[in-house]
């Protein structure tokens, strides 16, 4: 099992890299970025703050941020004041922001259907689940791993520290920052 499922981590990473690829040039189509699209996707649907943009991408702030600016700099978004909080503005599409995403998203929807040939819309619908299923238990396996990484670190206090991150699984050793 444990086997099995080394090899599709290699195939869904393989998988990502084609599809940044495929992203990438349905994208770079329109004039604009991988990055660039996902930010405007996410907040095509509501204004949000960069930071919360940047959870729900997976990736750091400072580079959503950076991305955003630009966006804004390009007249394809705009910052506008958050009634929620008076220091973290929300990211917002401009209407030349949303004419850029839906050329880009007509073009993914074409690419898409040529793409998913010969696939059973059954089959795509169970791999999705599968994966949606399997990135669940990631995180909660790396929840898990963070949870007892901060108990054993917690509970060995500086002068000890060392000793017990040795009893660590092999997995959380890895993450630790050199």
């Amino acid at each position: 099992m444990a086997e099995e499922l080394a090899l599709l981590v290699a195939d869904v990473f393989e998988a990502a890299g084609a599809l940044r690829r495929a992203g990438e040039a349905l994208a770079g189509a329109e004039g604009q970025t991988q990055a660039r699209w996902q930010l405007m996707s996410v907040v095509s649907e509501e204004s949000l703050p960069v930071a919360r943009a940047a959870r729900r991408l997976g990736v750091a702030r400072q580079g959503v941020q950076r991305i955003a600016n630009e966006l804004v700099r390009d007249g394809l978004a705009e910052f506008r004041d958050n009634p929620d909080h008076r220091t973290s503005s929300l990211l917002a599409l401009t209407p030349s922001g949303r004419r850029a995403l839906e050329a880009i998203t007509a073009r993914a929807e074409a690419a898409h259907r040529v793409m998913g040939e010969g696939i059973a819309q059954a089959d795509l619908a169970t791999l999705r689940a599968l994966l949606r299923r399997l990135t669940e238990q990631t995180d909660q396996w790396a929840e898990a791993e963070a949870e007892a990484e901060a108990e054993a670190d917690a509970g060995t206090g500086a002068e000890a520290g060392g000793a017990k991150r040795g009893t660590r699984s092999r997995a959380a050793a890895d993450r630790q920052p050199e």
